[in-house]
């Protein structure tokens, strides 16, 4: 059994050694993989002596989240990985427990996929709140119960993200995690959820930047949403709305 965590990380400097380093301490006894989105900060270089392996995102361009798991996905395939564990780089409080429970319920065969939830602050979420959920709603109802349908924290077997990356239409940027729930669900796999606590993140440099990528952020989920919903044929969904 091989156990791979990936990191995609861009400029993260000041946290992403504490995310290997803690990563590393798991019961599965993981490799780390890094997914450098091209910083211009030192995160190459901490991820690097805290013992990742690195790899540099092979297109430059931003936001590429979809981009970087593509990537570290053929570099663990390419290390003979058995399993895989996806989590943001910018996580304060990340423990080894959440590898241990993200991976745990799919290496016991509970599940084929495995997303994390959590709790957020009461302004935190706004994408998930105002757009994820509504339009998941509307279109998949099958996974509308998910409290985290954006979550970056999720593990999957190898054979799972196999089938999910010879589609056509992964996205590069940050409609990535929808698409796999989505996906995931229309293919039949069997996905759950597992409670990790309260989740922190770095703070953002200032109220306007965040509000500029959040929107771009909600914009990217909604298309990938739109478009999952006519490659299921799912538009007539629409004409149930009292609207």
């Amino acid at each position: 059994m091989k156990l791979f965590v990936i990191f995609p990380a861009r400029n993260e400097s000041k946290t992403i050694a504490r995310c290997v380093e803690t990563a590393r301490k798991s019961k599965y006894e993981p490799e780390i993989l890094v997914i450098d989105g091209n910083s211009s900060d030192e995160t190459r270089v901490e991820a690097k002596n805290a013992g990742a392996i690195v790899i540099k995102q092979s297109q430059s361009i931003f936001p590429a989240k979809g981009r970087a798991m593509k990537d570290g996905l053929k570099e663990a395939f390419s290390r003979g990985a058995d399993y895989i564990v996806f989590l943001d780089a910018d996580i304060v409080n990340l423990t080894p427990e959440w590898v241990d429970l993200l991976a745990e319920p799919v290496i016991e065969k509970a599940c084929d996929m495995c997303r994390g939830y959590y709790r957020r602050a009461d302004y935190d979420g706004a994408v998930t709140k105002l757009v994820a959920k509504p339009l998941s709603s509307v279109f998949f109802p099958e996974v509308a119960y998910f409290n985290q349908p954006l979550s970056g924290e999720i593990c999957a077997t190898s054979e799972l993200f196999k089938a999910l990356l010879n589609s056509k239409d992964w996205p590069d940027g940050w409609g990535i995690d929808m698409w796999l729930l989505i996906e995931a669900a229309m293919k039949d796999y069997y996905v759950a959820e597992v409670y990790l606590g309260t989740k922190v993140h770095t703070s953002r440099q200032d109220y306007l930047n965040d509000v500029v990528r959040l929107a771009k952020m909600a914009e990217q989920v909604a298309l990938t949403t739109f478009k999952e919903a006519i490659k299921h044929k799912r538009v007539d969904n629409v004409k149930k709305l009292h609207l």
